[in-house]
């Protein structure tokens, strides 16, 4: 198994910058991809980005694209979340998660171990 603690998040001002950290212990080499996640009050939970433990191959929602950047320190088994230009539509809880495949990684149901989540409220 795998263990997710995130950390780094906070409230912020519209249009400013936050990172989120993902700390992965355990057995991460059977989770070759971490994924960011999303819950907002009344809304489901929904993909934000992911990226390979191996080669850095990222993915990320369109909603996202541009603005954050997710990227891994294999020595520091952690992956970082930079958010840039925040609005306040991107307040939510945030979790990282961890899936043992390297496909479809968009889909909720493709991921195993889930962190607790960091909170981000991004204000007018």
């Amino acid at each position: 198994q795998v263990q997710l603690v995130e950390s780094g998040g906070g409230l912020v001002q519209a249009g400013g910058s936050l990172r989120l950290s993902c700390a992965a212990s355990g057995r991460t080499f059977r989770f070759p991809t971490i994924g960011w996640f999303r819950q907002a009050p009344g809304k489901e939970r929904e993909f934000v980005a992911a990226v390979r433990w191996s080669d850095s191959s990222t993915t990320y929602a369109d909603s996202v694209k541009g603005r954050f950047t997710i990227s891994r320190d294999n020595a520091k088994n952690t992956v970082y979340l930079q958010m840039e230009r925040l609005k306040p539509e991107d307040t939510a809880a945030y979790y990282c998660a961890a899936s043992g495949t390297i496909v479809n990684v968009a889909t909720t149901s493709r991921y195993d171990s889930w962190g607790q989540g960091t909170q981000v409220t991004v204000s007018s």
